[in-house]
C-alpha cells in the first residue's frame, strides 16, 4: 500500500511540495510566453513597410499586439482588390483603436513587382489609415510567413487568383488566433477583432433579449451586393472608392451591366470606353472579377434598381429631405455665407489659432436656421464649436461642422462654390473644404500643415 500525503510528510518525504504550492497560488504564464506562439513559432524575418522602413516580423509587427494579416498583389484582378475594400470598411469601424491597439499588415507575395512605392500608391487608393502596413520582402521569406500562419496556397493553374482571401486575426499576448475570410461581413470582421481578441477587457452585458430579434427575411440582391459590392459602392450615398450606383440600372444598358458584373477584365480589355473612363477616374481602382454569373448579375441589377426608385421616392416623401432638396435652388447663397466663415475657421485651426473662430460659428448657426430641418445638424455642430474651451475640442468640433456642411451640400445639391476643394488627411481620417490646391490642414496646424490631400469629390459620409 502507498503511504498516505500525511505519512510522507511525517516522514519528511515530500521534496515536491513547495512547487506544488508554487503552482496553486501562482498564475501560469501567458499563452504569449508559449515558444509555440512567440518568438520561437513567428519568424522574425525583415519587411519592408510601404514608407521603405524595414521591420522585424516578430519583434516590430506582431509581438504584444493584436493585429490582423492577409496577403495580396496589386496587379490582382481577382479577391485582391474587394480584400483591400473590405479591410477598408473595417478599419473605418475600429475606428481610432487603429494604430492605437489594433494594426492590419497586407503583405504582398509579389515582392519582384510591389516595391515599396508601387505598395504606398496601392495603400493610398484603398485610404489605408493610421494602423494598416503594407509589406513586402524576399520572395521566400514572405512565403515562410504564409505558411507559418496558414496563409499560404499551393501553385493552382486552375485558381487564377493565386492565393486564397485569407485573413489571420489574433492576439499575440493572450495567443488567441483564428482565420477568417478576408471577404467576410466588415461588422462581423471589426466585432471579431475588436471585441473578441480582447473579450475579457472589453465584454460587453446583452441589451436585447433573442427573443425581441426580427423575423429574418432573405434578400437575394441584398445578400450579393452587401457581400460583393458595398465594399466600393453606395446607393444614394455618393461616390466612395468606386462610382455611386444610384439610377445606374437606368443610365446604363443592361446588357453591358450584365457583362461588366461578369467578366469586368474582358471588358476593359475590348477597350469599352465607359470602362476604361471608370477605372481612370477612380484612381485605377478596378471593377475585379467577382466569379459571379449572369443569374448573380440579374438579381444585382433588379436589387439596384429597386433600391434606386425606392431612394427617390423617399427624397419626394420625407419631410427633412424634401427641405434640403427643394431649399438647393436658394442654397447657393446660404451656403457661401457658412462656407466664407467656415474657411476663417479652416485657416485659424490651421494656425494654431482660434481668433475670431467663435463669432465665426455663431454666424454659421444663424445661416444654417435659415435651411430649415435641412441644416439642423450644421447649426448644432456650430454651437459645439462656439463651447469649445481649447484648439483640441475646436478641431473635433470642426470636423463634426465639416461633415454636416457636406453631407448637407451633397443631399440638396446646393454648391460649396467653384473655387473650393475638398481635402482629406489619411493620418487622422477626416475632410474639410478649403481654398486652392495647397494643402492648408486645420488638425495639425502648423506641425503638419501639408499633410492631406485633394479629393476630387465630396465624400459619402452620411452613416
Amino acid at each position: 500500500m502507498r503511504p498516505t500525503i500525511r505519512a510522507r510528510l511525517a516522514q519528511g518525504a515530500a521534496p515536491w511540495l513547495p512547487a506544488l504550492i508554487f503552482a496553486l497560488f501562482h498564475a501560469v504564464p501567458a499563452a504569449a510566453d508559449n515558444p509555440r506562439w512567440g518568438a520561437g513559432y513567428f519568424p522574425n524575418v525583415t519587411l519592408t513597410t510601404q514608407d521603405g522602413a524595414p521591420v522585424r516580423f516578430y519583434d516590430d509587427l506582431v509581438k504584444g499586439k493584436i493585429v490582423a494579416i492577409n496577403l495580396i498583389y496589386t496587379t490582382c484582378k481577382y479577391a485582391c482588390p474587394l480584400e483591400t475594400a473590405r479591410l477598408s470598411q473595417v478599419a473605418k469601424l475600429l475606428g481610432d483603436r487603429m494604430g492605437r491597439d489594433v494594426f492590419f499588415y497586407s503583405i504582398t507575395i509579389d515582392p519582384d513587382h510591389d516595391t515599396p512605392e508601387v505598395l504606398k500608391e496601392y495603400a493610398a487608393k484603398y485610404q489605408a489609415g493610421p494602423g494598416w502596413t503594407f509589406l513586402t520582402g524576399k520572395k521566400e521569406e514572405i512565403e515562410l510567413i504564409s505558411k507559418k500562419l496558414g496563409l499560404y496556397s499551393e501553385p493552382n493553374r486552375s485558381n487564377p487568383d493565386g492565393h486564397t482571401p485569407m485573413l489571420v486575426i489574433g492576439n499575440e499576448e493572450t495567443g488567441q488566433w483564428m482565420r477568417n475570410s478576408a471577404l467576410d461581413n466588415p461588422k462581423f470582421l471589426s466585432r471579431t477583432i475588436g471585441d473578441w481578441l480582447n473579450s475579457w477587457q472589453t465584454a460587453r452585458k446583452p441589451t436585447k433579449s433573442y427573443a425581441d430579434v426580427p423575423t429574418f427575411t432573405f434578400d437575394a440582391g441584398e445578400y450579393t451586393f452587401r457581400n460583393h459590392c458595398a465594399a466600393c459602392h453606395t446607393i444614394g450615398r455618393g461616390d466612395h472608392l468606386g462610382p455611386d450606383l444610384l439610377g445606374v440600372s437606368a443610365t446604363r444598358d443592361r446588357g453591358w451591366l450584365t457583362r461588366f458584373i461578369v467578366n469586368p477584365e474582358a471588358v476593359r480589355a475590348a477597350g469599352d470606353t465607359i470602362a476604361l473612363a471608370l477605372r481612370a477616374k477612380y484612381k485605377q481602382v478596378v471593377m475585379p472579377s467577382l466569379d459571379l454569373g449572369t443569374g448573380d448579375a440579374a438579381v444585382l441589377i433588379d436589387y439596384i434598381d429597386r433600391q434606386s426608385r425606392a431612394v427617390r421616392e423617399t427624397a419626394g416623401t420625407s419631410g427633412a429631405t424634401t427641405t434640403a432638396v427643394t431649399a438647393a435652388t436658394t442654397a447657393g447663397a446660404n451656403l457661401t455665407a457658412i462656407v466664407d466663415p467656415y474657411l476663417r475657421i479652416q485657416l485659424a485651426l490651421n494656425a494654431d489659432r482660434l481668433g475670431d473662430s467663435r463669432n465665426d460659428a455663431h454666424s454659421i448657426a444663424a445661416e444654417a436656421g435659415k435651411l430649415g430641418a435641412g441644416g439642423a445638424a450644421i447649426a448644432t455642430a456650430a454651437g459645439e464649436f462656439q463651447k469649445a474651451a481649447d484648439l483640441k475640442a475646436a478641431r473635433a468640433a470642426f470636423a463634426r461642422l465639416g461633415d454636416a456642411i457636406m453631407i448637407y451640400a451633397q443631399e440638396s445639391g446646393a454648391t460649396i462654390g467653384d473655387e473650393i476643394k475638398v481635402a482629406y488627411c489619411p493620418m487622422v481620417q477626416k475632410y474639410w473644404l478649403q481654398k486652392g490646391e495647397t494643402i492648408q490642414n486645420p488638425y495639425y496646424g502648423k506641425a503638419m500643415s501639408a499633410c492631406g490631400r485633394i479629393n476630387a469629390t465630396l465624400p459619402s459620409l452620411k452613416k
